[in-house]
């Protein structure tokens, strides 16, 4: 007995002094960060030295923000695995705006970015050539998206011994069913429209007509446009950029690539560094002056800014649109907090609306919808559409006082469906049984061990009814066309922003920039504005400790899990998210 006293003594006294110890380390760590951050925020602006270059360097995932402040950007490398296109753009801006900046050096890396994305930062390269900067572009190997950047350059360079890749559009989904069967997991569908193929992967091992109909139409639109784009720029026919990419010219030498006019010339980077220096006029083995996008985006504006009292709020939306009230995703507590920020604060004259969402939580989008019509009541609201704003991303947008898209902006899919899983397969697989005692017929709706009833599904179908004619009202008057001329162009129907343009879904082609000025134009302000961002940006500290939780649980799960980590994450969702969904495919996959 006494041993055990003196283990357990001994155990507590270990810990305590653990504990002490690890308290100070955590102290010494946080005064250390502190330290830095104070150094970070009191350090001065970064200076664009003379006769400089934007060192465009694009690498992992572009997404429509970067939704953190990140103190620690001056004294730490960034995570190059996440780049916000809102970086990408404003450092080229500021860059066009600055006579210290003589051009732009896209270093193009292995990423990956949507076709809208690209035409946004390819945009702001084109305004930035007109300025009568240079750009010049280098790779060892050019992925599509990067070559339809790059094809905007004055020179486009490769390594003698690199790739460059133009293959075209692909989508290929991936489907569930006869792996759900294998667990003994039935999806009961209810939907409304003919191409609302978001339910496919769960009741389907191919995709149906009216949905391969529908993906070919806006995967050939979508490459129109970036065919178009990569041709005048290098000055080449459609047709044989056409013939180029039946060739896979990513497995040709770069003798052929040179042949095919998809490159001007060959060069090592030692080379391709010289040749910069020449346009800079700098000796041999100078240092080329040049800036970061984050660089840039720190340093100081060119042009002093000007002061107003009329403000222009740019407020983003992006993710899957779900109930709650956190900031992540497009949440509809916060989100409709936001927006009536925006409304009651009498400085802002218009708000500008940035969509990014594929859709979500049918009843999340309506409290968004309903938001958006009562600030629409007391100033311009101005859609800016991204990626995609499609089913319920429409439904968030369809009220605005005007919507810009992108030509390759996916969006549309004006439908919704509802999906209940059934584990009866399950429980008999594992030898579990169920029963049930009710005090009335259907007090145990929802019931997830039993298949639904006959009268359960009529009621429920009713139901998604009557949600996609309040969806289709919503469109119809917020965009003023008859109910029965927009129902021809819902049932669930993905378009691409050009072919939404033409059946009057959108009011105009164009970025964020046109969608500002839009805004600026219905508020009646001139060129008398200051824009502002909204929600204002997470502190680094809230996005550390939410990563750390989010990544670790991720890392568990996929090591137990293994290669059924994914269809367990779609199940997960399928039972988390609200069963009444307005939204296109959980992935489009276009590749």
């Amino acid at each position: 007995m006494k041993d055990f006293f003196k283990i357990v003594l001994a155990s507590a006294l270990g810990f305590v002094i653990a504990t002490i110890l690890l308290s100070i380390i955590s102290m010494i760590m946080f005064f250390s960060v502190a330290s830095s951050m104070t150094a970070a925020f009191n350090s001065d602006q970064y200076v664009v030295q003379d006769n400089s270059i934007l060192n465009l360097r694009l690498s992992g995932v572009i997404q429509e923000r970067i939704s953190v402040d990140d103190p620690f950007s001056d004294i730490m490398p960034r995570d190059e695995s996440v780049m916000g296109l809102d970086e990408i753009t404003s450092a080229i801006r500021k860059a066009r705006n600055d006579n210290k900046i003589k051009g732009i050096y896209i270093d193009s890396r292995i990423f990956s970015a949507s076709p809208a994305t690209l035409s946004e930062i390819r945009q702001e390269l084109l305004r930035f050539k007109e300025s009568g900067k240079f750009i010049v572009a280098y790779a060892d190997n050019y992925t599509q998206a990067g070559y339809y950047l790059a094809s905007v350059a004055d020179k486009v360079a490769i390594n003698p011994q690199g790739s460059l890749d133009i293959h075209g559009l692909a989508s290929i989904p991936m489907f569930f069913k006869e792996a759900l069967q294998k667990m003994g997991i039935e999806v009961q569908v209810f939907k409304v429209g003919t191409y609302k193929s978001a339910v496919e992967p769960f009741t389907s091992t191919e995709m149906s007509p009216a949905n391969r109909e529908q993906v070919t139409s806006y995967l050939n639109d979508l490459w129109s446009f970036m065919a178009k784009d990569m041709t005048e720029s290098r000055k080449l026919k459609i047709s044989d950029l056409d013939s180029i990419a039946n060739q896979m010219p990513a497995l040709k030498d770069a003798d052929y690539l040179l042949q095919t006019k998809l490159v001007d010339t060959l060069l090592y980077e030692t080379e391709m560094k010289n040749y910069v220096r020449s346009l800079l006029d700098l000796d041999v083995d100078a240092k080329i002056p040049a800036a970061t996008v984050d660089e840039m985006n720190d340093a100081k504006p060119a042009v002093a800014q000007k002061k107003s009292d009329n403000h222009i709020a740019l407020l983003y939306a992006f993710g899957d649109i779900v109930s709650g009230s956190g900031s992540t995703n497009i949440q509809d507590k916060f989100m409709v907090s936001e927006i009536e920020k925006l409304r009651k604060d009498d400085k802002i004259k218009a708000v500008v609306f940035r969509v990014n969402s594929g859709g979500g939580s049918a009843y999340a989008s309506e409290q968004i919808w309903k938001a958006i019509t009562d600030l629409k009541k007391e100033k311009p609201v101005v859609v800016s559409m991204g990626d995609m704003a499609a089913s319920g991303g429409y439904y968030i947008s369809c009220n605005a006082s005007k919507i810009i898209a992108q030509p390759t902006t996916i969006t549309g899919s004006i439908g919704i469906f509802g999906m209940f899983p059934n584990f009866k397969g399950t429980s008999e697989k594992l030898g579990l049984d169920f029963d049930a005692v009710k005090t009335h017929r259907f007090s145990d709706f929802g019931n997830v061990t039993r298949p639904m009833d006959d009268s359960e599904k009529s009621m429920l179908q009713a139901y998604i009814d009557r949600g996609y004619d309040t969806f289709l009202t919503r469109c119809a008057e917020g965009r003023n066309i008859p109910k029965d001329t927009l129902e021809k162009y819902a049932e669930g129907r993905v378009w691409t922003g050009n072919q939404a343009l033409k059946i009057g879904l959108v009011d105009k082609l164009g970025n964020i920039l046109t969608a500002i000025e839009t805004a600026a134009e219905l508020a009646e302000l001139g060129e008398d504005y200051l824009v502002y961002e909204y929600p204002k940006k997470r502190t680094f500290i809230e996005e550390f400790l939410n990563r750390g939780k989010e990544d670790l649980a991720a890392k568990t799960l996929k090591e137990y899990l293994g290669e059924s980590y994914n269809l367990f994450m779609t199940i997960k969702n399928m039972k988390d998210e609200d069963f009444i969904q307005a939204r296109i495919p959980y992935d489009l996959n276009i590749r």
